[in-house]
């Protein structure tokens, strides 16, 4: 029972996607559903590349800067851009904050984007943007886009279970504090075998997703004296663009 409603508990942190008594998880609960991150990353990843599929294999249709501005928006969309808003809150505060970290935590909890905040969100949003658009016209873009979500999600595991909070109190203090170490191993097990399916062609950007996701951690970390759950979203969304501009290297070397 514990399997599925941290299952359930990822799922409904992790998307828009409606799951039955969403609010009612106990805080064990929600430190096992960190486990199940890569899981719900492999729904996402699905989702982008069934779409990717009915429109350039189904329908035939050639491969198009606006398919991969659909694509963006779709995942932002079915994420409820939740880590796209930490992104946006981490930079606002680390740019605002002035290296005073008590400042910097007070602005990321202001609900307001501030300037710093709206330039990340738009250059993030266009660097993945034009890197799907190149991933699109790759051979292997439906593994590259189930996969991407996936690694990125991973990594997150990764720095909830390892890195320490910057709040003793709130959300990420309380899953760090009851996310287990055994998560990790759950975690990887639909990662590795992602990958291992996909044969050796996306261990370089699965490589290059995680060393960004774990470079965030401690940039972030050193500065705050630990993690928030902003600092979780931003990692995501910063795996993801590397292990996207990992795929799209070959045609970006070649142009």
């Amino acid at each position: 029972m514990i399997v599925f409603r941290a299952f359930a508990s990822a799922l409904a942190f992790l998307t828009r996607l409606p799951v039955p008594a969403a609010g009612s998880w106990s805080p064990r609960v929600a430190g096992w559903a960190v486990a199940f991150y890569p899981a719900v990353g492999l729904i996402l990843g699905g989702a982008s590349a069934g779409l990717a599929w009915l429109v350039l294999e189904r329908a035939a249709l050639p491969p198009h800067l606006l398919w991969a501005v659909a694509l963006v928006g779709a995942h932002a969309f079915l994420t409820g851009a939740l880590h796209l808003d930490g992104l946006s809150d981490i930079v606002d505060g680390l740019g605002g904050g002035r290296g005073d970290r008590e400042r910097a935590l007070e602005i990321m909890k202001d609900p307001r984007v501030g300037a710093f905040g709206v330039v990340a969100l738009v250059l993030v949003l266009a660097a993945k943007v034009v890197a799907a658009d190149e991933v699109l016209r790759t051979p292997g873009r439906l593994a590259a886009l189930l996969a991407c979500p996936v690694i990125a999600r991973f990594g997150a595991v990764l720095l909830v279970v390892f890195f320490p909070t910057a709040r003793d109190t709130g959300m990420a203090s309380m899953v760090h504090r009851e996310a287990p170490g055994a998560a990790v191993v759950f975690a990887a097990l639909p990662t590795v075998a992602l990958l291992w399916a996909q044969g050796g062609g996306g261990l370089v950007p699965a490589g290059a997703a995680l060393a960004t996701a774990l470079v965030v951690g401690v940039f972030i970390s050193a500065r705050l004296r630990g993690l928030t759950g902003d600092a979780y979203g931003a990692a995501i969304e910063l795996a993801e663009l590397a292990f996207l501009v990992a795929c799209a290297a070959p045609r970006i070397r070649g142009a």
